[in-house]
């Protein structure tokens, strides 16, 4: 299995890098044996068709890598030294977690020792964050400035972080400091132009990816956006539901059509 897939544009190609890094569902043969076998019959912390849903950005000349391998084998969107992305109590899954965001525990007995992280981050993470890598520097030589893209989705409430239900939509951008204010007010304002609640920088300021990747002084531009599936997915948060999707797609292709008119 391939670490990640990178779909290339099908248009003229923008300065614009979409990543997914919680879509993947793969749990290599040699570590399944390690996780309760319950967990793995439903892998509830994936963020469901993500890449599916952005699909149509190829058209819009945008690239796309999407990683393979599930969350639980490595979670590319946390710190590589495990140092938590928020102290406020929440619950805070590690770069190889041994619980899920409601603290159910992923493994039967042993749980990774500190040789078994390295190996990982070694094998899966340093490989998909130098990608990443890659395509910013071709963006920024072919262009002179970049937007990357980070994409996310989570249940509509998850007790393990906070009681009441999520937004709709969180845009993140580690307090303003991942983006120009051009981006982001350009991104606001198009998300805020429906029906959909959005929230900025709360409860979520973005992850590991924007916040090790934005350097807007240096023309690399960095946003997460968080959804709640029920955006794009059924009530069940299970199955895709083709109209809603649809109507998210509709707002993200105006999102980046101004995005691109910012970034020119």
């Amino acid at each position: 299995m391939d670490i990640y897939s990178i779909t290339e544009p099908t248009n003229t190609t923008v300065p614009i890098v979409i990543s997914v890094p919680h879509a993947g569902t793969y749990i290599p043969k040699d570590l399944e044996s390690l996780f309760e076998p319950k967990m793995l019959t439903h892998l509830d912390d994936t963020d469901f068709f993500v890449d599916k849903l952005y699909s149509f950005a190829t058209e819009m000349g945008i690239t796309m890598i999407k990683a393979n391998y599930h969350r639980w084998v490595i979670d590319l969107n946390r710190n590589p030294e495990s140092k938590p992305l928020y102290n406020d109590g929440r619950v805070i899954t590690n770069l190889v977690s041994t619980t899920d965001f409601n603290g159910n525990n992923l493994y039967k007995d042993k749980v990774p020792k500190s040789k078994d992280i390295e190996d990982r981050i070694h094998k899966y993470y340093l490989p998909y964050h130098q990608k990443i890598r890659d395509l910013i520097n071709e963006k920024l030589d072919a262009f002179g400035k970049v937007l990357l893209f980070d994409a996310h989705s989570i249940r509509q409430i998850v007790p393990g972080i906070r009681k009441e239900p999520f937004p709709d939509l969180i845009l993140g951008n580690n307090d303003s400091n991942t983006a120009s204010s051009n981006i982001i007010n350009a991104t606001l304002e198009v998300l805020k132009s429906e029906s959909y609640n959005v929230t900025h920088n709360t409860p979520f300021k973005g992850g590991q990816i924007t916040r090790s990747f934005g350097q807007p002084e240096k023309g690399i531009h960095a946003l997460q956006l968080e959804m709640t599936k029920v955006n794009y997915m059924d009530d069940t948060e299970t199955k895709y539901h083709p109209e809603r999707a649809e109507k998210m797609q509709s707002l993200l292709k105006e999102m980046f059509t101004s995005l691109l008119k910012e970034l020119q």
